[in-house]
C-alpha cells in the first residue's frame, strides 16, 4: 500500500490542471502564430474572454448551489441590447432596467426554492423572456455603445494587456466572495447539504435569492463589457455563452452537484475556452467544426481530471 506522502502531488496536479491546460493552449497558439507573442497579440487573443469571464462567474454562482442556469446567454444578450439601445440616450432608464433585471433573477431564485422547482426548467423559461425583451429592444442588429463604455474596453493598461488585469480582478473577486466570505460559506453549504443549513436556522430562500441576484449582477457586467467591445448589439449576440459558461466552470474544477466550485479555475476555464477557439481558427478549421473541436478539448481535460481523481481515491 502506498503511503499518503507518496501521492501528495496528486491533489496539487488536480488544482493546477486548468492552468496547465491554459498554458499548453497558449504555447500552441504562440507556436502556430509567433506574432501573437506580444502585448497587442495577447490583447487580441484574450479580449473576447472578458465578458465570458463574468458570464462564467454568473454560472458558477448558480452551480455552487447545485443548480444550472440555461438563461445566462440570452440574459447577457438582453443587457447588451439595453446598453446599445437605451443607455446612450436614456442612461437612468437603462440603469432602472438593469436593476429590474437583477431583481427578476433574484425572484427566480426565490421561486425555485419556495416551490422546489427544477432550476433547468425555470431558467429555460427565463431564457425566452430575456430573448423576447432583447428582440423588442433591437429587432435588428444595431445601436451604439456609450462612449465611456467603449473607452473603458479599449484602455491600454501598463505591463500587461487589459484582459489579464480583468482576469486577475475577476478571479480575486470570485475567490473572496465564494471562499472567504460568510455568504460564500453558506452558498457552498446550500449546494452540498441544504438540510444542515436549514437546521442551523438560515433561510434557504434568502440564500438562493441572493445567489441568483449575484449571478444577475455578473451577467450585467458581462453584457455591458460585451457591448463596449462590439460597440453595437443584437438579440443573439451572446447566445453561445450559456454552454461556454457551463463548460468553463466544469473545466475550472467545478462539479454539477455538491457545492464544489473554483472561482480562479472558472476564470482560467473561460480563458482556455476562448484560446481554444483562437487556436482552431489558426489551424484553418471551419467554424462549423470548431464547436465540436472545443468539445473534444473539454472532454480531454475532463478525462485527465477523472484519471487524477481515481489516483487520489486509490488506497
Amino acid at each position: 500500500m502506498r503511503r499518503p506522502s507518496e501521492r501528495r502531488w496528486v491533489p496539487l496536479l488536480h488544482t493546477l490542471l486548468p492552468a496547465l491546460a491554459l498554458g499548453l493552449l497558449l504555447a500552441a497558439v504562440f507556436w502556430r502564430q509567433p506574432r501573437a507573442m506580444s502585448y497587442f497579440g495577447v490583447n487580441l487573443l484574450l479580449n473576447v474572454a472578458i465578458p465570458i469571464m463574468f458570464a462564467t462567474l454568473a454560472q458558477m454562482m448558480v452551480l455552487a448551489v447545485s443548480d444550472l442556469d440555461l438563461s445566462i446567454g440570452p440574459f447577457v444578450s438582453m443587457v447588451a441590447c439595453i446598453g446599445a439601445a437605451v443607455m446612450p440616450e436614456q442612461p437612468l432608464l437603462a440603469v432602472l432596467a438593469l436593476v429590474s433585471a437583477v431583481a427578476a433573477y433574484a425572484l427566480a431564485g426565490a421561486v425555485i426554492e419556495w416551490r422546489q422547482l427544477p432550476s433547468i426548467v425555470v431558467t429555460l423559461g427565463l431564457s425566452f423572456v430575456w430573448l423576447g425583451c432583447a428582440v423588442l429592444l433591437l429587432p435588428t442588429p444595431g445601436g451604439t455603445a456609450p462612449e465611456w463604455l467603449r473607452g473603458a474596453m479599449r484602455l491600454k493598461t501598463p505591463f500587461v494587456p487589459l484582459p489579464i488585469w480583468v482576469a486577475l480582478l475577476a478571479a480575486l473577486l470570485g475567490h473572496v466572495l465564494v471562499t472567504r466570505s460568510a455568504f460564500g460559506t453558506l452558498v457552498r453549504a446550500l449546494g452540498g447539504n441544504p438540510a444542515a443549513v436549514a437546521r442551523a436556522g438560515w433561510s434557504l430562500l434568502r440564500i438562493r435569492a441572493g445567489v441568483y441576484a449575484l449571478a444577475g449582477l455578473f451577467g450585467v457586467c458581462a453584457g455591458l463589457m460585451l457591448v463596449g467591445q462590439t460597440t453595437s448589439a443584437d438579440a443573439n449576440i451572446a447566445s453561445r455563452y450559456t454552454l461556454v459558461s457551463i463548460a468553463s466552470v466544469i473545466l475550472g474544477g467545478g462539479l454539477f452537484v455538491g457545492g464544489v466550485v473554483s472561482p480562479v479555475g472558472a476564470v482560467i476555464g473561460a480563458m482556455t475556452m476562448t484560446l481554444a477557439a483562437s487556436f482552431l481558427t489558426f489551424l484553418n478549421i471551419a467554424p462549423d467544426w470548431q464547436i465540436g473541436m472545443q468539445g473534444l478539448i473539454l472532454i480531454l481535460v475532463l478525462g485527465l481530471r477523472a484519471g487524477i481523481d481515481r489516483l487520489e481515491r486509490r488506497p
